[in-house]
């Protein structure tokens, strides 16, 4: 088997790899100033996708932009995101150089999906190819791959512990390779409920003060999580952004969903924000958890917001996700200002962080790849891929951690 990097590789974005040249999984996209693509664009025979998110999925269109339409598979929500994700790039960088793609080729995304539950195995390019529950997002997917030869195992984006929105992967399907993701292989996550607790009494304690805690969110994934634990612990809340939209497409897939009758009662608990009227400077005078995009404060709803409420030390923002070196989320936690819509803006509110990721932490890889001890590993998607790749070699593994560009042949 045949496998060639052309992102995410010693490096977090842009993720894709192309299969026997002729199978491309994932091709996504490095947010940034200026965005960074995969190093070549493949024209492929068949486009697998592990998930909706945009380091995987952003790039997607662009494969349609010549005269190639390969067929692309995925599972119902990651298509629904994807679109989703699609003309919310064209809506902010459409015509501008930054975007890869037209309204076009998002049109021609429509032609040439094809939808795929889990564990039911389809043909893509001359192999055989699973999806597997990976309990990252709802729809996110290991992919499994049979060339004849070799099970490739790309595991994309996993959780190994269970979130309120979805369960964490127990998948351990057979392979002779592995392409294991490495985000957090650093880390030791905080037990999911002392992280939800320890929020919820932050939160409680400003409610109780007169405050307003703005809670930045991903969109897909982290919002919806929030949205289940205000509605668990009865935290009065404000819903805006793209998660809005999400969410509503989230609750038409409840077998993707680890509790569908919860999101209902979370969905239902929620105030949808419409952005009319000035209606979200009103809120800001509420006593009330504000979710909303952008997670790293770099656009979206958050831009109302923040300026509202940073100049009371009564009020809280509470970070609720990863923060990319360079974003304003990043600088805000480091240097206690951030750059809002142009303006350094320093912030007199409480400024928090937790840990809710979706990824598995260093014990969950090493838990996960203990089952795959005979396999050769190639470590993915992080910021410390040899490091990570060095620490398995040193425990008996067949390990590399290729570059950006790579060829690897197994």
């Amino acid at each position: 088997m045949n496998l060639q990097f052309l992102g995410g590789a010693r490096e977090v974005g842009r993720s894709a790899v192309l299969v026997n040249d002729s199978l491309l999984l994932d091709f996504g996209i490095l947010t940034g100033n200026p965005p960074r693509f995969p190093v070549d664009t493949p024209e492929a025979d068949a486009v697998v996708v592990s998930h909706g998110h945009l380091d995987h999925v952003g790039t997607i269109p662009s494969l349609l932009s010549g005269d190639n339409r390969p067929p692309i598979h995925w599972t119902p929500p990651t298509y629904e995101l994807a679109l989703t994700l699609a003309r919310d790039t064209l809506k902010l960088h459409g015509g501008s150089l930054n975007c890869p793609f037209t309204e076009n080729d998002v049109k021609r995304v429509t032609e040439v999906s094809q939808t795929h539950g889990y564990r039911e195995t389809f043909e893509a390019a001359g192999h055989e190819v699973t999806f597997f529950d990976a309990g990252h997002i709802p729809g996110s997917a290991h992919v499994l791959v049979d060339d004849g030869d070799t099970r490739l195992l790309y595991t994309g984006d996993f959780h190994t512990e269970d979130q309120r929105l979805v369960a964490g992967t127990t998948a351990r399907p057979e392979a002779d390779i592995v392409i294991c993701e490495s985000t957090y292989s650093d880390v030791e996550h905080e037990e999911r409920v002392d992280v939800e607790e320890r929020f919820v009494r932050s939160v409680e304690t400003t409610l109780w003060d007169g405050g307003t805690v703005v809670v930045p969110a991903f969109a897909i994934g982290r919002t919806q999580e929030m949205m289940l634990v205000c509605e668990e612990y009865d935290i009065p809340c404000y819903v805006d952004g793209m998660g809005k939209q999400v969410t509503e497409m989230l609750r038409q897939y409840p077998e993707f969903i680890r509790d569908a009758d919860a999101l209902q009662r979370a969905t239902s608990h929620a105030r949808f924000v419409t952005g009319r009227d000035g209606q979200r400077k009103r809120i800001t005078d509420q006593k009330a958890a504000i979710i909303t995009t952008s997670g790293m404060l770099s656009g979206g709803p958050a831009m109302t917001y923040i300026p509202e409420i940073r100049s009371n030390p009564t009020n809280k923002i509470a970070m609720t996700g990863y923060q990319v070196e360079g974003t304003p989320g990043r600088d805000l936690l480091e240097t206690g200002s951030a750059e809002i819509d142009g303006r350094v803006m320093p912030i007199s509110a409480q400024v928090e962080q937790y840990d809710f990721s979706a990824h598995a932490d260093h014990d969950g890889l090493r838990e996960f790849l203990d089952d795959y001890r005979d396999a050769e590993v190639l470590v993915n998607h992080g910021d410390r891929c040899e490091a990570f790749a060095a620490e398995l070699r040193d425990d008996g593994y067949v390990v590399s951690a290729p570059g950006a560009g790579n060829v690897v042949t197994v």
